[in-house]
């Protein structure tokens, strides 16, 4: 199904087998997951290396202030949200990162690996146990450890399905013409 077949205007939930997909389909990486109403993301799991907590944390606020530098620093990730969680269930300190965006997971992670030797931006992923040293050099390496700490999703919703982001901000700026507009006659 198409995205011009897809109405954006009844919410719209996807229950997903185990696997992470439907149909098996190889991509450059490993299976192809499908695009569900919230577009396309990722979980992963990992292990914290052991006194890594405080770079975590201060990494988040790196990012924060690389956004505030410059609000189009991610936008080559066509990012909708992240979320990243720290936690200890009593197996040692977790990381769990989310993300929902418009790409498929090949080209995100392809995309993340360049816009990180690109800017500078060092991935949050280095303080985690296994991840490997070579992956700025080793695209592929970087890939590897995130299909490996991967945990599909198994059902995702999207209050306004299969929309990009792209396509919200023109509404939104749609919207604020609108408004503008309409204050302008009054």
């Amino acid at each position: 199904m198409s995205i011009t077949e897809h109405d954006w205007s009844k919410p719209a939930a996807m229950a997903i087998p185990a696997e992470g997909y439907f149909e098996l389909e190889r991509g450059r990486y490993g299976p192809i997951y499908p695009r569900t109403p919230s577009c396309y993301g990722f979980s992963i799991i990992a292990k914290v290396k052991p006194g890594r907590e405080e770079a975590i944390r201060a990494h988040g606020k790196d990012l924060e202030a690389a956004v505030a530098a410059d609000p189009e620093v991610l936008a080559p990730l066509r990012l909708h949200y992240l979320r990243w969680l720290l936690f200890d269930v009593g197996f040692g300190l977790h990381f769990q990162y989310q993300g929902i965006f418009d790409t498929d997971f090949d080209k995100y992670t392809e995309d993340a690996v360049t816009l990180f030797s690109q800017t500078g931006i060092t991935t949050v992923f280095t303080n985690l146990e296994g991840f490997p040293e070579d992956w700025k050099e080793n695209p592929a390496s970087f890939v590897k450890y995130v299909r490996e700490h991967q945990f599909p999703s198994f059902l995702e919703y999207g209050e306004y399905p299969y929309v990009t982001g792209i396509e919200i901000k023109k509404a939104l700026r749609l919207k604020a013409a609108f408004s503008e507009m309409l204050d302008q006659m009054q």
